[in-house]
């Protein structure tokens, strides 16, 4: 029924889709109780390549059924996500403990990928005519080709939406995908699969395959024409370089130690208010989250107090409905690293305002959201992503020491800034090293912008999902030129001496009326 755990039975039948050939299986925990969820199939590169072989079959067919029918087919999967809201939300609160609002959110999000890709991909994609070199004698189109096969690495913390920001376009450009689900988000993964099986994807089309990740997620990129990571910078720079040894792209989505900019400006109640969320949503386990915040001093004490107040308010458990504002964590593993950090500051002398302590009583992975200042370069949350609810309150002066400190950084993904002028916001945003900028917003905004490029600088990763270049780097684009006749460009030297002055002096006219 919705609002539960999803039933083992229907985990295990949605399991049964995996591309495994084996009986070795690896048991899935549920977040809020520790309790076995399911037993998932686990792959082997064997599976891998036999996958591949039947998407490419399939891929054939895909890419001739053409614009209209491809966008008929994600359109109905689209109507199929939303009919099924509450089941993918059992789901996604299943394998990540997260709430119902945040796995909410994974729904909307998948939800307008979809259409906005179905509706945007033939204009994206169409082929267009380009300046010729040489005006009437030439005429140049540009063309788009489907890479093929598109290998998607998908990681555990938002598997329903990261999972379809990735296929959708890569299915919409007319390749087929072979997806290595993490064992902990296959059945969510699984889940809004089915919507698109359902509206007429072919079942080979879209494979998705779990297992070892270095076996299964080395085995997708070897059967790939194109890849697409989202995961830690570590693995994810081991992704690019197999990538680039087999000349193929690659985007990467990777790490981030996310700033946020508070100026002296701002409501700092609202701001506090509008902050914590940037902060704990999915108990910091974004890649996006906000873990670090610069306040100018003369709203600091304010602000501080105020978030801290809104922080300590926060209801945190294990409901399958909206009664809470934050869950748990998703792994043992997460677990030990929030409290690693946690204890390593306190230790180094830095102050909990709120939170800081595992709670147990709630459940096995849940950790107070937690606020902490004095935070100095040598402890270990200060420069190395927590991926968890752990944020540093830093008080500077300026503006310009925000910018300078928000930038020191080997990461630059996200970033907010909060402020009353919109104008002078947008200034400061000029000056940060980040992918994505916030305005009075901790990352949803950009996020949500499906229209507009996302991704990462420095050792955040490479390459930009949403928008037309989320789409055009799924096919290969080439040009087409033709002589049309009306003049015979030079062949030999004396032909060459006839026409050296005229084409001289077509340059020379192109360049006077600002022509390309």
């Amino acid at each position: 029924m919705p609002g539960t755990t999803i039933d083992r039975s229907l985990a295990e039948e949605l399991s049964s889709a995996l591309s495994a050939s084996g009986t070795e299986t690896a048991q899935v925990l549920a977040p809020f109780t520790g309790e076995v969820l399911h037993n998932l199939p686990l792959s082997t590169a064997t599976d891998v390549t036999d996958a591949a072989a039947a998407a490419r079959v399939a891929q054939r067919a895909w890419r001739a059924a053409g614009w209209a029918h491809r966008r008929k087919v994600l359109l109905k999967a689209h109507d199929l996500l939303l009919a099924d809201r509450e089941r993918l939300m059992d789901a996604v609160q299943s394998e990540t403990g997260k709430t119902r609002g945040q796995a909410f959110e994974e729904i909307f999000s998948g939800a307008s990928v979809t259409r906005y890709y179905a509706v945007a991909a033939r204009n994206f994609l169409a082929t267009r005519r380009r300046r010729a070199g040489i005006p009437l004698v030439i005429q140049t189109r540009v063309s788009y080709k489907p890479k093929g096969i598109v290998g998607v690495i998908t990681p555990w913390n938002y598997p329903l939406s990261l999972s379809l920001m990735d296929v959708i376009p890569a299915l919409a450009a007319g390749n087929a995908v072979v997806q290595k689900a993490d064992n902990q988000g296959a059945l969510s993964i699984l889940a809004s699969r089915k919507a698109f099986i359902d509206a007429g994807v072919p079942a080979a089309l879209w494979a998705v395959v779990a297992g070892d990740g270095a076996t299964i997620g080395n085995a997708v990129v070897d059967v790939a024409d194109y890849v697409c990571f989202t995961g830690s910078t570590a693995t994810g720079t081991k992704v690019g370089e197999r990538a680039a040894a087999r000349l193929i792209g690659a985007s990467l989505e990777l790490g981030g130690k996310n700033p946020l900019l508070v100026l002296d400006d701002v409501d700092p109640v609202k701001a506090a208010a509008n902050a914590v969320y940037s902060c704990y949503s999915s108990m910091g386990q974004l890649c996006v989250s906000i873990e670090r915040i610069y306040v100018q001093r003369a709203v600091a004490d304010a602000f501080t107090a105020a978030f801290v107040e809104r922080v300590s308010s926060l209801v945190q458990g294990p409901a399958f409905d909206f009664s809470t504002d934050v869950g748990s964590l998703t792994s043992t593993a997460q677990l030990e690293r929030v409290k690693a950090h946690v204890d390593d500051a306190v230790a180094k002398g830095a102050t909990v305002l709120t939170g800081g302590k595992p709670r147990p009583d709630l459940g096995p992975l849940f950790f107070e959201p937690t606020v902490l200042t004095n935070v100095t370069a040598d402890m270990a949350c200060a420069a190395n992503e927590t991926f968890g609810p752990v944020v540093a309150i830093h008080v500077v002066d300026t503006v310009e020491e925000a910018v300078a400190a928000a930038n020191a950084s080997e990461f630059g993904l996200n970033s907010s800034i909060f402020a009353g002028s919109r104008s002078r916001a947008r200034a400061v945003a000029d000056q940060i090293d980040s992918g994505s900028v916030n305005i009075n917003e901790g990352y949803r905004a950009t996020f949500s912008s499906i229209d507009a490029p996302m991704g990462g600088m420095k050792h955040s990763g490479l390459g930009r999902r949403n928008g037309r270049e989320g789409i055009q780097r799924f096919a290969e684009a080439r040009t087409v030129a033709e002589s049309t006749g009306l003049l015979t460009l030079p062949r030999t030297g004396k032909e060459f001496a006839g026409m050296a002055g005229i084409m001289v002096t077509l340059l020379v006219a192109l360049k006077f009326i600002r022509r390309r």
